[in-house]
């Protein structure tokens, strides 16, 4: 006999099946009358962690939907076990766009929210992305599909809500990526005509990327993650060193801890900042989206979301904090009030600090930075089209992966066709790329990603609810999620009631922008009760996809 974990199993030649009988196998291999006894009560025993482990996995399988037998017409699968935590952790902050938030995003918070008082802020959107981690990971260990926000709220809350999380989702992280192309055009084009005199419209460069971006997302994903990983540790190096240099040097007037104080966070407008941080972190929620190509998802996801979460986090906290230290507490609106992009900012710290030599490559680096943001998104939305047409929600053929590289290809066509059609769009319109495409698109698919996230907070808690055999106790399955979706909730009316400020738009388009949120939310309503009407096997099915 061998031991196998908890388990005593006898060697493969004196294994019995029950048919055969405990009498007539001792006869046969002609086992002593004591030795027969001992055989049987080992595989009655082997026959008692059988049956109790069976049970157990059915537990799981019923709660998460892999019990369901898979319905005809299914199509392939995603590639399996090849994106371990670091690859997984290299797409959420990829999607997060670390230097754009740091270059771009900071300086506008500073200047329109509590100004010093940011880097606080920060810390606090922090807490209340771990909270949300908490519930979001326990319930990943039970939903594995590529449709992420979708699957979740749908085992939770109904088929009825889960088809409007996946329009929502679809719209949010379209825009998203798409509103993005303005603002690589515009830094591309400023970025080559400063170094080679080279003047060429904001367009070509995005459609450029376009093409790259089509070519990767149609591809394997490890290639995407290889690419990923490489332009996110180029963008941490590089604010890195700045930070460094502003410590090293004492900043404006000495080391000092002003903006974690109380007066610094409610300063100015702590609302406007608030939403600026919390879009800071877009992104991060994505390592569920690729829990069908991890290694061990139940493992891998968890592990990638807590260190994405503290990752970004840690490092906006840092660098913010650096930007107040190098200006001065006292200076900081009135400084980035004086400048004429606030963009420059963190080109003119490095330009003081450290030198000429890092401000060309953080400028590069920011090209970089949102290529990769470019390509994160786009590789989301492309699983979220084959997860939606996987299930039924959209049509079938979308829910086919390449039957070489295992990729959801006709997802990412379709996105790289959404995108050139709107950057099309605003081209020939001749407005400004980065307060028109970038600002209008990318606050819309915040907007949505923030709705998302309230409900999948309250999925969790109702799922677990109806499986409290899987719970991981009351803090983590149930109060903890619901603690987080009160916040987002109060986030996302934040967000409605300021939208004009977030993007610079009229009263007006102000409104409709936003409504684009609600519209995707009925869309996706209408979808899944037409699924209902026209198959309700496989509306009982929507986000069971399990490994």
């Amino acid at each position: 006999m061998y031991k196998t974990g908890e388990r005593i199993v006898a060697p493969a030649e004196e294994r019995t099946w029950p048919h055969e009988g405990y009498a007539s196998s001792c006869v046969r291999k002609r086992i002593p009358q004591s030795g027969c006894r001992a055989h049987g009560a080992i595989f009655i025993r082997t026959l008692i962690f059988q049956v109790a482990g069976n049970w157990e996995n059915r537990m799981v399988e019923i709660a998460t939907g892999s019990a369901v037998p898979k319905l005809s017409g299914e199509g392939g699968e995603l590639r399996r076990g090849v994106l371990g935590v670091g690859f997984i952790t290299f797409f959420v902050v990829s999607a997060a766009g670390p230097l754009v938030a740091m270059a771009g995003g900071v300086p506008v918070a500073m200047l329109l929210g509590n100004g010093a008082g940011i880097p606080a802020t920060f810390l606090l959107v922090l807490a209340i992305l771990l909270i949300f981690s908490v519930g979001y990971t326990s319930m990943a260990r039970y939903v594995t599909n590529a449709g992420a926000f979708y699957a979740f709220t749908t085992r939770g809350l109904g088929g009825t809500v889960g088809g409007a999380a996946a329009i929502i989702a679809i719209v949010a992280y379209n825009t998203m990526q798409i509103g993005i192309y303005g603002m690589f055009g515009t830094a591309s084009s400023g970025l080559l005509e400063s170094l080679f005199g080279v003047n060429l419209p904001w367009w070509l460069y995005s459609y450029v990327a376009m093409v790259v971006i089509g070519v990767l997302g149609y591809r394997q994903i490890d290639i995407s993650a290889k690419v990923l990983g490489a332009l996110v540790v180029g963008e941490y190096v590089g604010v890195l060193i700045l930070d460094m240099a502003i410590v090293r040097f004492g900043g404006a007037g000495g080391i000092s801890g002003t903006s974690f104080t109380p007066h610094a966070f409610v300063s100015g407008s702590p609302s406007i900042g608030l939403l600026f941080c919390f879009a800071a972190f877009i992104g991060f929620e994505a390592t569920t989206i690729y829990a069908e190509e991890a290694k061990n998802p139940e493992r891998t996801v968890p592990l990638a979301t807590y260190f994405s979460v503290l990752l970004i986090g840690g490092f906006y906290t840092l660098s913010s904090w650096c930007v107040v230290t190098g200006i001065g507490p006292d200076k900081v609106v009135s400084t980035i009030r004086g400048l004429s992009d606030p963009t420059h900012l963190l080109f003119e710290l490095s330009n003081q600090y450290v030198g000429g030599w890092l401000t060309t490559l953080l400028r590069i680096l920011f090209v970089t930075s949102v290529f990769a943001g470019l390509l994160a998104f786009h590789n989301s939305v492309a699983r979220y089209f084959y997860a939606m047409g996987r299930d039924g929600l959209l049509p079938s053929r979308l829910g086919k992966t390449h039957a070489i590289h295992q990729s959801p290809h006709i997802g990412s066509v379709l996105q790289t066709l959404l995108a050139a059609s709107v950057v099309f769009i605003f081209a020939v319109a001749g407005g400004d790329p980065v307060l028109t495409l970038f600002s209008w698109l990318t606050n819309v698919g915040t907007l949505g990603v923030i709705v998302l996230m309230a409900l999948v907070s309250f999925a969790v808690p109702a799922f677990f609810l109806r499986n409290p055999k899987l719970a991981y106790g009351t803090l983590g399955s149930i109060l903890s999620p619901v603690v987080a979706g009160i916040a987002f909730a109060i986030i996302v009316v934040l967000a409605f009631i300021h939208f004009d400020v977030l993007t610079g738009a009229s009263r007006r388009l102000a409104v409709v922008l936003p409504a684009l949120i609600p519209l995707a939310a009925l869309i996706g309503a209408l979808l899944a009760l037409r699924l209902r009407r026209a198959d309700p096997a496989r509306f009982a099915r929507l986000g069971l996809h399990k490994l």
